[in-house]
């Protein structure tokens, strides 16, 4: 195959620093700097101290991956690297960096889309055919897309406010839970009720397949402050049965959206979903019972991949370059960078472009 080379891909775009090598569908290394701890005290991501992480891991975890793989740089054939979107500050990091390494050893340079790294997991992990509908799910993005290509997206649909994974997060801070959101949520909801209390399914009444969660987190945070004001205060079970709730009502318009987007698209090899919030146990459950009843094959890549990591990068960056060849070092940082350029903005836009 012509992307059967090895590839060093390095991922910097929010607060994970990794590092990988890919050979073809091979993962050779894959390191990871996790940033939770410099972040738990501000209940969330804060740019600045990730961006320096950052630029002080990154040579780090270059060095481990490349160790691990047993690879000296030499032999790397092109460096992968998350060009956008992203915190701009460590995308910027990971760009500069890649860029140091290539200007220095000759190694072709590619710059990779976040989301096509996620979009395109599924081939690395399964040998994934094209075409095939992807459900990306994280911190940032939530939107379907029908993959037909290394660089050809199709969107049906996404999140016109709030992503899940922001939802998650938010839902946990309101609770007084530790961060990150999502597994904190799951867990509290193991002990729960999920229908004590009765939260929003939004858009489930119209057509399509774009979603909406910042309802749900309006309505959570109402449910919390009466249940404070009937009672002066939560129980370990308020909480629990709140998180439940919580998790259901995303799981269930995931669910529904989900089977909306597999019968627009006839002829899929098959469904898969990929991103942070595919980690939760509920969601890749329901989704595996959607891909069922539609007789189509369901793929949910490892936990380790479906959280920000560079051999997705690695493994997107080889792909590309099969089809379009390396950049150059004018490779720029972006914040923003819509797979699908054909569709119309889902979050706005301004200056600087469409969100997503």
């Amino acid at each position: 195959m012509s992307n059967d080379i090895t590839v060093l891909g390095l991922e910097s775009s929010c607060d994970d620093t990794a590092a990988a090598v890919v050979c073809g569908r091979r993962i050779l290394s894959s390191v990871v700097a996790d940033q939770t701890a410099l972040h738990a005290a501000y209940g969330g991501v804060v740019p600045e101290i990730a961006a320096r992480a950052h630029a002080e891991k990154l040579d780090i975890c270059v060095e481990a991956a490349l160790t691990e793989a047993g690879i000296p740089l030499a032999r790397i054939d092109a460096i992968a690297v998350t060009a956008g979107p992203g915190l701009i500050g460590g995308v910027l990091s990971g760009v500069m960096m890649a860029k140091g390494l290539s200007a220095a050893t000759g190694i072709p340079l590619i710059g990779v889309n976040h989301l096509a790294g996620h979009a395109l997991t599924p081939r690395l992990t399964d040998g994934m055919e094209y075409p095939y509908l992807i459900l990306l799910v994280s911190g940032g993005h939530c939107q379907f897309l029908r993959v037909d290509g290394p660089t050809s997206f199709s969107r049906l649909g996404s999140t016109i406010d709030d992503a899940p994974g922001e939802a998650f997060d938010k839902t946990a801070r309101l609770l007084g839970l530790p961060q990150p959101g999502g597994p904190s949520v799951e867990k509290t909801a193991l002990t729960g009720d999920e229908k004590r209390f009765t939260f929003p399914r939004a858009l489930l009444d119209r057509p399509g397949c774009d979603l909406s969660f910042s309802g749900l987190k309006t309505a959570l945070l109402r449910q919390r402050d009466q249940l404070v004001t009937d009672q002066g205060g939560l129980h370990a079970h308020d909480v629990s049965d709140l998180c439940a709730g919580f998790q259901a009502a995303i799981r269930d318009v995931l669910a529904e959206k989900s089977r909306r987007a597999i019968a627009a698209c006839p002829g899929i090899t098959g469904f898969a979903v990929a991103g942070g919030v595919a980690a939760n146990t509920q969601l890749r459950a329901a989704l595996e019972t959607v891909s069922a009843d539609f007789d189509v094959p369901f793929i949910a890549p490892p936990l380790a991949l479906c959280t920000d990591n560079a051999a997705m990068i690695a493994f997107a960056g080889a792909e590309r370059f099969a089809i379009d060849g390396a950049d150059d070092l004018t490779l720029s940082a972006r914040p923003r960078w819509p797979l699908d350029r054909t569709a119309p903005a889902a979050l706005g836009s301004g200056k600087k472009g469409a969100k997503a």
